[in-house]
């Protein structure tokens, strides 16, 4: 059984396989397609598909788990929580030398984000991965739903078009992956800067926002900075 530490719940198990379903993605990003005309541009006639693939997703003997390592030894779990009555998908990122994974954000009803900018989330997609997901366009899809940015570049769309025309069955690719960037996660967007030398941003529910008593420790949101932005590790780097 998988175990990632300090997450408590599971039974954990790898959930790899779910990525070769079309009908996953639109699934997974469900959170951000808001409105009928969202959801019927990106499920079209296979509703009914996606709503029995939803129910394996959230069966509460099974917990999938698909992984996203980075560069610098950090690994992106995205952990589909069953819990009955409380289900979600939590964003996790852990490195083998801290004694447990943190939150990045989580995305149910309660949720908690955003856990990425645009330029880490591209960063994060286009890191090369020996093992785990190594796809760029399955890492963006997969990590969307962190996203909160209120400052995106004209050409946002295009690798978000370019992913759901290579992963989906969805007819208008161009359109959904608009949709997508206008609503983004459920927080809303945010507004990053750099303050020294670390991303942060002013989200209320987020735990990158210094401001937030719940927010991640200095170390911790230094080392999850450079890790989500390509830098490699430093060992003898202090972390809180």
């Amino acid at each position: 059984m998988l175990q990632i530490p300090g997450y408590e719940g599971g039974p954990l198990i790898e959930g790899s396989t779910y990525l070769d379903d079309p009908l996953f993605w639109p699934v997974h990003l469900g959170t951000c397609l808001r409105g009928e005309d969202a959801q019927r541009a990106a499920f079209g006639a296979d509703w009914d598909a996606a709503m029995e693939l939803y129910r394996a997703l959230s069966a509460n003997h099974e917990w999938p788990v698909l992984n996203v390592p980075l560069r610098s030894g950090h690994t992106i779990y995205v952990v589909y929580r069953n819990f009955d009555g409380d289900r979600g998908v939590d964003y996790l990122i852990h490195h083998p030398a801290w004694p447990t994974a943190e939150t990045l954000a989580v995305d149910d009803g309660h949720f908690m984000g955003p856990g990425t900018a645009w330029p880490e989330l591209l960063s994060a997609a286009r890191q090369p991965a020996p093992k785990g997901v190594g796809d760029t366009d399955a890492r963006l899809l997969l990590l969307f739903p962190t996203l909160g940015d209120a400052r995106l570049p004209d050409d946002a769309a295009v690798p978000l078009t370019a992913a759901l025309a290579a992963l989906t069955l969805i007819e208008e690719p161009a359109e959904v992956a608009g949709m997508l960037l206008e609503d983004q996660g459920q927080w809303g967007p945010a507004h990053w800067r750099l303050a020294d030398a670390v991303w942060i941003n002013d989200g209320g529910h987020s735990y990158r926002n210094p401001c937030n008593a719940f927010a991640l420790p200095e170390g911790r949101l230094r080392e999850i900075s450079n890790a989500l932005n390509g830098e490699e590790r430093k060992p003898n780097r202090v972390s809180g």
